[in-house]
């Protein structure tokens, strides 16, 4: 019975411990990456027709800066042919660990300034999740619906959505 009590008690303290202890593994042959979606395309395996164009500008662009975990790169809006996506740099990289890790723009230019550590978590109504992450590194591209205002959004963010723990934030410059 005791066994049995204990067991319990540290299964759920192990789940508690949030993203940052969370390390999703993969079966013997699988990766751990989220499902591609059709509003992300890894850089690596762009068509033509959906690669950046070379004449592309960033509008606005901002650095990475760590929350839960190390995150790096650069996130830019661009775009292209009428669409705007936020492109993750090929110096893009942060934490594997992570269950649900989501793409999202966030209305705040300081999101953690006005979170609390060490998750960093989010309000609803501040963010509009953009894709899963598609690869923990590298170059990728996600598209921005038509209908998101992006003058009502300052900042870049990869998120923990099961967890709602931030792992870096890249505000963009004015």
């Amino acid at each position: 019975m005791k066994f049995n009590y204990l067991l319990v008690l540290a299964s759920a303290l192990i789940l508690s411990a949030g993203c940052a202890s969370e390390v999703a593994e993969a079966p013997a042959g699988e990766t751990a990456s989220p499902p591609p979606t059709a509003a992300s395309v890894p850089a690596d395996t762009m068509s033509p027709e959906s690669a950046p164009a070379s004449g592309s500008a960033a509008s606005r662009s901002g650095t990475f800066v760590a929350a839960e975990v190390e995150t790096e790169g650069t996130a830019a809006i661009v775009t292209e042919a009428g669409q705007n996506y936020l492109e993750l740099d090929q110096s893009f990289q942060t934490s594997d660990r992570g269950p649900d890790l989501v793409v999202i723009l966030h209305r705040s230019d300081d999101v953690l300034g006005a979170t609390e550590p060490p998750a960093y978590p989010l309000q609803e109504q501040d963010y509009v999740v953009l894709a899963p992450l598609e690869a923990f590194s590298g170059a990728q591209r996600y598209l921005i619906p038509a209908e998101v205002n992006l003058d009502d959004y300052k900042s870049a963010a990869i998120w923990c959505r099961q967890f709602n723990a931030t792992f870096g934030v890249a505000k963009f410059d004015s």
